[in-house]
Formats: structure tokens, sequence, C-alpha cells
């Protein structure tokens, strides 16, 4: 099995692990980091909404907090066929992904489409706009 289908296995798989009460929509994300290792988040919601925390925040700031910040893979599924990044959760993948970063957002371990950055936010909101 190839490396990005073993990655989305673990994403279908930690699924289970999303707390989705208010929704019944579950989100899982999993980023493997040029180092190798692999950190894992779900959608995690809350009865006030708005601090609902998405599964692709919640896996990306747990390898940020361990002092991981080059992504070489980040691995969506969700509970539809194709679950893409809400505005949020693409800007802040912009903020660490770089042009080597593979955005995959998998239906299951056999359909799944792979993009940059660029192609998910294109024009985007980056550092660069602050200097």
């Amino acid at each position: 099995m190839k490396k990005i289908e073993q990655l989305i296995q673990i994403a279908i798989e930690n699924k289970k692990n999303s707390y989705s009460p208010y929704s019944n929509f579950r989100v899982s994300c999993v980023c493997e980091m040029e180092s190798g290792r692999i950190y894992k988040g779900v959608n995690i919601e809350n009865a006030a909404y708005s601090p609902t925390l998405c599964a692709e925040r919640s896996a990306m700031s747990t390898a940020i907090s361990e002092g991981e910040t080059k992504f070489k893979y980040i691995v969506i599924t969700g509970d539809s066929d194709f679950t893409y990044p809400c505005g949020v959760c693409r800007q802040f993948i912009r903020e660490f992904a770089d042009a080597d970063t593979q955005i995959v957002v998998a239906k299951s371990v056999d359909d799944y489409k792979i993009m940059t950055i660029e192609e998910l936010l294109p024009h985007s909101f980056t550092s660069k706009d602050l200097d």
C-alpha cells in the first residue's frame, strides 16, 4: 500500500474519535511531517458552535505544539464524498504548507484527490502581504 493510502486508512479509522454530537458529521485529519512523525486530529464540536475545532486545525495544532512545522502530507476525510477544508482551515493550512506539501482529500483509500495549497486557496493572504 502506498504511503498516501496508508495515511488515508489511518484517517478513516480515526474518524471514530470525532466528537460531533450536534452535526453527526465526522471529520478526521492526519498529518505526516518531514520528520516522519504522524499527528491525528478530529473535529470537536461545542454546543456554542463557534468554539468548535475542525479536524485540520486539531491535527496541525498538535504537530505545531510539538515543535513540528514542516508538513509533508495533510490528509482529510469526512462523512461526505469529498470533505474539503473550510475557509478558516484553508487559511490555517496556508500559514504552514509550502509548495511541496501534498493536501489529500479522500473519499476512500481508492478514491482521493491530491492538491497543493495554491490549488486549494489561490491568491491567498500570507505573511508576505504584511511586508
